[in-house]
């Protein structure tokens, strides 16, 4: 008898479901939904997917033109050089201009030094002309005189 007193919930349990599905049966069959109501839901629905759609090809549309305009970045940003590039490349021009400019300074510097050379030379030509034409005013000193004197006698 317990076992059929365990047994009793179960059954009243399922005999409940029974009978809430003949109701929901009955309900459907009877009233159901107004077929213009359905119409108008079916509608929207399709209406709501239409609208899906678009916005999802718009979408795919956009990433597509992303997805392009982010290649085309890569590209250009693969052309431009690296830091490391743009440094060597600042650092050998600069070494050549100072190996450019140590050499000119080298061939003033040489030219200086020729220059000083010349000068020095032609104040010793200059100094050894002018004791040269010294020495030559004192041997003709006497002889001027003397020339004079005899221009300045009477006749």
């Amino acid at each position: 008898m317990s076992r059929s007193i365990d047994l009793l919930p179960r059954v009243a349990i399922f005999l409940a479901g029974i009978a809430a599905g003949v109701l929901t049966g009955a309900r459907r069959e009877r009233g159901g939904m107004d077929p213009a109501a359905l119409k108008g839901l079916k509608d929207s629905l399709g209406g709501l997917e239409n609208r899906l759609a678009a916005q999802e090809a718009a979408s795919a549309n956009r990433f597509t033109q992303i997805e392009t305009r982010l290649d085309e970045h890569a590209t250009k940003l693969a052309d431009v050089p690296s830091t490391t590039q743009i440094v060597a490349a600042m650092e050998q021009l600069l070494s050549k201009t100072m190996s450019s400019l140590d050499e000119r300074l080298s061939t003033q510097a040489h030219s200086i030094e020729v220059l000083k050379t010349t000068v020095s030379q032609t104040d010793s030509l200059l100094e050894r002309v002018l004791e040269s034409l010294d020495s030559l005013q004192t041997y003709t000193d006497p002889a001027e005189l003397t020339g004079d004197l005899l221009l300045q006698r009477p006749a």
